[in-house]
């Protein structure tokens, strides 16, 4: 990628005592893509927060933002981050309003001009003015985002930001990061055990496991071409399919293969000239939870906290 991270975590580790619990952790993150931190149970994601905020230092290893050392300038680095952990506490018994306000006054330069843009950001135009102890639990995530985005962050950090949230808040929330990654070239990174809300939301994933980085993979890459096949006789299929050249992988009553497009017709045909019972041949694609017990071998993936 030719463009300069906003965020780098170089050679990444912590112990604990005797415990590893972060293990030679290195990913760039970048302006204007959503990136999703993904991993089992006890896997390390929130230790990995915490060094990226400054809660925890490292053992060792770096974590850089926008070149320079969070231990180096740790007020400097602050500054450039925005964070939100699951559901955002607010003073209920003033407005959303209020309450930006509030928030505005820990940081420099936060004018009135920017407080309104933020909520129009977020949608709140209608509502701000009203007492936070009205608003739905989706409303309150609204006002979570615009507090962390008032002092212009180049880096957001979400912790499980859809939990509890109804299909409508989630779907919402998600258009109002997406809009705030593309038009304001904020660089996105949210840890989540929601996998399909994760597939939907991101422009790619990072997986750890055991405190080691395993896979890093764009979003288009788990979008690859497969096709399920079911025919019958079944061994002679699984032998005609290998013959062809295709990866086969035994799925129901059939296989699925990893195929382009203009392969199909030619393959139909095979199964017609061997007078085979040909039943389906329809496009597959794996979700992200398969894409994710395969990387970590059937790990857990519900999760609350990990520690």
């Amino acid at each position: 990628m030719g463009m300069q991270p906003v965020v780098e975590l170089k050679n990444l580790s912590k112990t604990i005592g005797k415990k590893k619990i972060i293990d030679d952790l290195s990913l760039s993150l970048y302006p204007g893509q959503i990136t999703g931190f993904l991993g089992p149970n006890g896997a390390g994601k929130t230790t990995t927060i915490r060094m990226m905020v400054g809660l925890m230092n490292p053992t060792s290893g770096d974590v850089l933002i926008e070149g320079v050392s969070l231990a180096d300038d740790f007020e400097g680095g602050l500054s450039k981050i925005g964070v939100i952990v699951e559901n955002p506490e607010m003073y209920k018994f003033i407005s959303g309003y209020k309450n930006l306000i509030h928030f505005a006054n820990m940081h420099e330069g936060v004018t009135k001009e920017r407080i309104d843009e933020v909520v129009n950001q977020v949608g709140m135009q209608n509502r701000i003015h009203e007492k936070v102890s009205t608003y739905s639990l989706g409303m309150r995530q609204r006002l979570g985002l615009a507090q962390a985005l008032l002092h212009n962050p180049k880096f957001l950090i979400l912790d499980e930001p859809t939990n509890g949230l109804d299909p409508a808040g989630i779907r919402e929330f998600r258009e109002h990061l997406r809009n705030v990654a593309e038009n304001e070239g904020v660089s996105v990174f949210v840890s989540s055990h929601m996998l399909s809300e994760i597939e939907l939301m991101c422009d790619r994933i990072a997986v750890i496991q055991n405190g080691k980085l395993i896979d890093i993979r764009e979003m288009s890459e788990t979008q690859e071409s497969h096709y399920y096949i079911e025919a019958l006789p079944l061994d002679a299929t699984e032998v005609l399919l290998t013959e062809e050249g295709f990866t086969v992988e035994s799925y129901k009553d059939g296989f699925i293969i990893h195929a382009e497009k203009g392969q199909i017709p030619a393959l139909i045909q095979q199964f017609t000239a061997q007078k085979y019972e040909l039943f389906a041949v329809q496009p597959y694609r794996k979700t992200l939870e398969d894409e994710f017990l395969e990387m970590t071998g059937g790990g857990q993936i519900a999760e609350a906290h990990t520690k």
